[in-house]
């Protein structure tokens, strides 16, 4: 690995210990076996470099959250299914212990915003993307030929359901909504619409 590697792979460490707030670029350097100039020179800024770490994580627990992976080689069942749906939550619970550092590091963007400025305007920026890289879960068309309709309706729902669980879930694990209950808020919803 080069440097650039190095100090993404350092940064990340860092953030899964330290935050946003308590890393510094000295804590980067340390851990990555690097200088601190390669940040400037690789990244142009700590916070630069630190919002590339955290795209990092968030797109190595993406991964995690695949239907199917309820079982080494379960097929994902059809695409607009309540099941589909039931079995997307229920990859993206399944990961919580995993993932739950990374979620912890969204939070102390939300709560730390201002003091995290020119973190929080980058992630920001990158919302979009996250929204984007949702709906393949859902829909099996691949992130790039998602029109931009549906990543700002369905991709927008997909994340604020994603977000809500985030809270719970970081909160009280015991009483989080699990897959099968958000599933089940789903079909009795769609029923009352058809009812209307």
């Amino acid at each position: 690995m080069g440097h650039r590697e190095d100090l993404l792979e350092g940064a990340k460490r860092c953030l899964l210990v330290k935050g946003f707030l308590r890393t510094t670029a000295r804590d980067i350097v340390k851990e990555s076996g690097t200088n601190l100039a390669s940040i400037g020179y690789h990244y142009g800024s700590k916070d630069a470099l630190l919002v590339q770490a955290y795209v990092a994580l968030i797109e190595a627990t993406g991964h995690r959250f695949e239907p199917g992976g309820e079982g080494e080689g379960a097929p994902a069942t059809p695409t607009g299914s309540l099941e589909r749906f039931r079995q997307v939550w229920t990859s993206i619970t399944s990961a919580v212990g995993e993932a739950r550092a990374i979620w912890m590091l969204s939070f102390e963007v939300v709560v730390q915003g201002e003091r995290l400025a020119e973190i929080r305007q980058m992630l920001v920026e990158a919302e979009e993307q996250g929204r984007s890289g949702l709906l393949p879960l859902f829909n099996d068309i691949p992130e790039e030929e998602q029109d931009k309709e549906t990543v700002d309706t369905e991709g927008r729902f997909y994340q604020t359901l994603l977000q809500g669980l985030m809270v719970q879930w970081v909160f009280n694990p015991d009483t989080a909504t699990d897959a099968d209950q958000l599933t089940e808020g789903l079909r009795r919803v769609t029923e009352g619409f058809s009812r209307s």
